[in-house]
Order: structure tokens, then C-alpha cells, then sequence
């Protein structure tokens, strides 16, 4: 039988996009931070993803628990909820997708507070496994990843909140090869993200503005096994800071620019390649190959700011930029742009995204495009649509029916 498809679907999702070519990156160059459960690093809606994944210090909205969960303290509306939906790798496959529901509840009446959940659901479609020669299939299996997390928020003070989300992960990948009698078990972990959000209205001129920075340390949890504990994959941890600025343009216009920085917090798995010119050699490398396996999550998330091969120089390839901007008009209508920059050493993931937004007193509705910036890539011309209700507008319009 032939190896688990779904794994090698995995490594095209999370390492070369074929964005900076693979011709233009020489082998010693190439090395890019391996994690497990890679889908978690996946953005989930259309306003954050059409910005170039952008999101750690812009207006809190539903989908706020991805990127930034201490904005909902700051949230307009008492409560909310998102539905998002992603086609992936479409120009490849057709039936693997990302669903996402988000939501949030604001406590108590100080209006200081916030309750919020999310569920997503990767569904890798329908694999059918076939035997050592590639005839016929013997069986056909159907992986997937979810994760489920709760979490809290709350002001500090006037300008700054903090929160937290704990996370359930489950990664099922099993399958079982009949012929040598290996197995893949499903794996799963626990995980808690850790947040701050800042806010200010500085005046420019005559207008008053918004200034607001924040980040997040998300996937702070325990390692995955899909072998029965023979081999453990760190979680995607990652490190996300912004600063967002919006102005208004006249009445009822208004702008915003944003920039986030990224970078996963996992250490970097040795290379033999690497001590090949050192006097020990294969030993060195074995001992640091071991290092790396036994390390727990909290040691290698320090470890990650100094374990690059190529010193300080790689270590600053490893950081993704995204930047974007938003133009609103009365709150109703969105038009939204952006650019995500991750070096091709690392990945080559590097994009354009564009969208826009519709928003009633109730519902809104967006739509982002993404537009590699080579059409080799597998994630050129991705899809996503979010649907989002506020609480607010619809107690109002059930109030307005009552009467």
C-alpha cells in the first residue's frame, strides 16, 4: 500500500507554495519550520484573510478568536456569530475544505468583559489508499482535524485588554495498512492562546483617529503522535504582533492600514547537512536530532528565536509580514486589500488578497480572493465567504416586529 496520502497533502499545504520559484533557492537555503496539525495555522474568514492575513489589532469582529480573542472586551455589539467557508487547494482537488463558526457573548453590565467559542473543521475529502503496485483501491478513508476552544476576555482598563482560549485539537489521519501491518492513529492535544489589545483616539488635526496595537501567542500546548508515541510533532505555536491606524476620510468614509508580523515559535529540526563539515559529524547530528525530539513545547518556543542554522539572519526569514488596508463607507459597505510576505526559504507562501463586505443591521456577508504571486502555486486563486449576525441588530428587529 502505498504511504498515507493525506500526510504528503499536509507538507504541500504547510511548506512550498512555489511562490519565489524553486529554481531560485538553493538547497543549503531551503528550510522551513516543520510542525503537526498544520490546518491551524489556516485564516478561517474572508475580512482578515482579503488584508493578507491581517487581524492582530484591527476592529474586533466575530472571527476575533483566530486572531486577536482580547479584542471582544473591546467589541460594539453585545454579541455575535460567523460562519466562514473555505474551498481548499481548489485548483488541485475539489472536496477539501474549511468550515468555521465563531462567536461571542459579552458579560455582565459593565460591558468590561467577554465569553467567546469557536469550531473549525478541516475535511481532507475522500482518499482512497491502493495497494503496493498502485492498482486498484483497498480502501477508502476520510481524515480530518478539528479543534474547539472557549475563551475569556476582559479590560484592564480604558485602552488595553487581555484573554485567553483554551483548545481541544484532534488530528484524525488513521489508517490502517494491511499488508506490512503498520497503522496511523489519530492524535490529538490540548492548547491555550494568550493575548493583549491596545486602543488609544489620537486627534489628527481636527479629526479624531484610532490607533491600536495587540498580539497573541497562540498554540501554547502539547505535542501530537500519529505512530503510537514513536515520533511527536510540535503544534504550529506562533507569535502574531500588529499595529492598525484608521482616519476618516469625510463623512461616513473612513480608512485604516494595518501590519502584523508572524513568527512560529517551534524550534527548527536539525539538517545532516548541517554538521556534515563539523569534526563530529553524523554523532553531532544524531545528538541534536534527539535534542529536538525530546524537547518540550515551552523549551522549544525559547529555543525558536536562536536555533536557525544560519544565525540571526535566518531567524529573521522566519517572520511573515502581512499588510492591508480597509475602506469603509457608514459601516455598510467594505472594500479591503493586502500582501502576506513569507521568505521563500521558509515556505515562499507570498500573496495578494482583495475582498469586500456588505453589511445590514443584521447580517453581513464577505468575500475574499487570493492571488499568488506565482500561478504555480497551489493556494493561487483561494475562496473564502463569511457570513456574520449581530445580536444587537437582531434583538432590535425583533423588537421592532413586537411593536
Amino acid at each position: 500500500m502505498k504511504r498515507f496520502i493525506p500526510l504528503l497533502l499536509l507538507i504541500a499545504f504547510s511548506l512550498p507554495a512555489l511562490a519565489e520559484g524553486e529554481n531560485d533557492i538553493k538547497d543549503n537555503d531551503f528550510n522551513p519550520v516543520n510542525t503537526g496539525v498544520t490546518t491551524l495555522s489556516i485564516a478561517p474568514d474572508a475580512r482578515g484573510s482579503s488584508m493578507g492575513n491581517l487581524g492582530a489589532a484591527t476592529d474586533p469582529d466575530m472571527n476575533s478568536q483566530f486572531w486577536n480573542p482580547s479584542k471582544y472586551a473591546f467589541a460594539y455589539s453585545t454579541g455575535g456569530l460567523s460562519i466562514s467557508y473555505t474551498p481548499w487547494l481548489r485548483k488541485i482537488v475539489n472536496d477539501i475544505f474549511l468550515a468555521n463558526l465563531a462567536g461571542y457573548w459579552k458579560l455582565g453590565s459593565g460591558d468590561n468583559q467577554a465569553l467567546s467559542a469557536s469550531f473549525r473543521y478541516f475535511s481532507l475529502g475522500e482518499v482512497s489508499m491502493n495497494d503496493y503496485d498502485g492498482n486498484s483501491a483497498v480502501q477508502t478513508i476520510n481524515p480530518y482535524e478539528f479543534a474547539f476552544d472557549l475563551g475569556y476576555s476582559r479590560k484592564l482598563s480604558e485602552k488595553f485588554s487581555m484573554g485567553v482560549v483554551l483548545r481541544y485539537i484532534l488530528s484524525d489521519l488513521s489508517y490502517e495498512d494491511s499488508y506490512s501491518g503498520d497503522t496511523n492513529t489519530a492524535a490529538s492535544a490540548f492548547a491555550a492562546d494568550l493575548s493583549g489589545y491596545f486602543v488609544t483616539y489620537p486627534m489628527v488635526g481636527r479629526n479624531e483617529c484610532q490607533f491600536s496595537w495587540g498580539f497573541n501567542i497562540s498554540n501554547i500546548g502539547s505535542k501530537v503522535s500519529y505512530d503510537h508515541g514513536a515520533n511527536y510533532a510540535f503544534l504550529p505555536t506562533n507569535l502574531r504582533l500588529g499595529a492598525n491606524f484608521m482616519f476618516p476620510l469625510a463623512d461616513y468614509h473612513s480608512m485604516s492600514f494595518g501590519l502584523d508580523l508572524n513568527k512560529l515559535l517551534v524550534p527548527t529540526k536539525p539538517r545532516l547537512k548541517d554538521f556534515e563539515d563539523t569534526p563530529e559529524g553524523q554523532l553531532a547530528y544524531d545528538e541534536a536530532l534527539e535534542k529536538w525530539e525530546t524537547m518540550s513545547p515551552i523549551t522549544g518556543i525559547f529555543k525558536s528565536f536562536s536555533d536557525a542554522p544560519g544565525g540571526f539572519g535566518e531567524e529573521m526569514k522566519e517572520i511573515n509580514v502581512s499588510i492591508g488596508a480597509e475602506y469603509a463607507y457608514n459601516q455598510q459597505f467594505f472594500a479591503r486589500a493586502g500582501y502576506n510576505y513569507e521568505n521563500a526559504s521558509k515556505g515562499g507562501r507570498s500573496y495578494f488578497a482583495f475582498g469586500a463586505g456588505f453589511s445590514l443591521n443584521v447580517v453581513q456577508l464577505d468575500a475574499s480572493y487570493m492571488l499568488a504571486t506565482a500561478q504555480s502555486s497551489p493556494l493561487d486563486q483561494t475562496l473564502r465567504f463569511t457570513l456574520t449576525f449581530d445580536m444587537d441588530g437582531l434583538r432590535d428587529l425583533l423588537g421592532k416586529r413586537r411593536r
